[in-house]
């Protein structure tokens, strides 16, 4: 068995904007680098055996603090991006639906097999979100990883461990820097707990999970 602490990353100036974040490399604003060190903080005295991040930026500057706290090294996986969008990168949800309506109305239907122009489909992103998870479990096997990434990769995590399909719309919440506690045993993942953000109680109203910008 493998434990994991699997995280989103700490809020930037895109989410609040609504803003397909996508492959981009956005840093966290200020807000985001407050819950970042009040993630670290939290879980200072609890440390994990390693500590990973995806490779994109805002992922990074989250798992940093986490990472000095604990004495471990960041280490770094790619795979554990987010979805790549494609042509949407970059715009905001209310420019797509008035610019774009045709690959906004695709999109929306959440077929996981539709593929935005220079884009990844949701079946593709998922199996290679499995393959990374896979192999941090078996280097890990009997130990425990924290994992910050985002939020298409953590709705893909919570579907597979409940048995929902990939089409449809996400159905869990994800706050920034929140904390889902899943268990990893002999090939199936399960939910221990989901977006635990009590070290932001006191913290300003953070930016809405979208459930389609990411």
């Amino acid at each position: 068995m493998t434990e994991f602490l699997f995280i989103r990353h700490g809020e930037t100036d895109w989410n609040r904007q609504q803003r397909f974040q996508g492959h981009i490399d956005v840093p966290l604003n200020p807000t985001g680098q407050a819950q970042a060190e009040r993630l670290a903080a939290r879980l200072a005295a609890a440390p994990a055996d390693a500590v990973y991040s995806s490779d994109l930026v805002r992922a990074r500057q989250t798992a940093e603090p986490l990472a000095r706290a604990w004495g471990r090294p960041l280490q770094l996986v790619p795979e554990l991006r987010e979805q790549s969008f494609g042509v949407l990168e970059g715009l905001e949800l209310a420019t797509i639906a008035s610019v774009q309506p045709e690959l906004w109305a695709l999109w929306a239907a959440r077929r996981a097999d539709y593929t935005l122009p220079g884009g990844e489909s949701v079946r593709d992103f998922s199996a290679r979100v499995l393959v990374a998870v896979t192999r941090l479990a078996a280097d890990h096997e009997g130990g425990r990883v924290a994992v910050v990434t985002h939020g298409g990769v953590l709705d893909m995590l919570w579907r597979h461990a409940r048995g929902e399909p990939l089409d449809g719309a996400r159905a869990c919440l994800i706050p920034n820097t929140g904390i889902n506690r899943l268990r990893w045993r002999q090939g199936a993942l399960a939910v221990e707990s989901w977006g635990d953000d009590a070290h932001l109680a006191d913290l300003p109203q953070t930016a809405p999970a979208a459930p389609l910008a990411r």
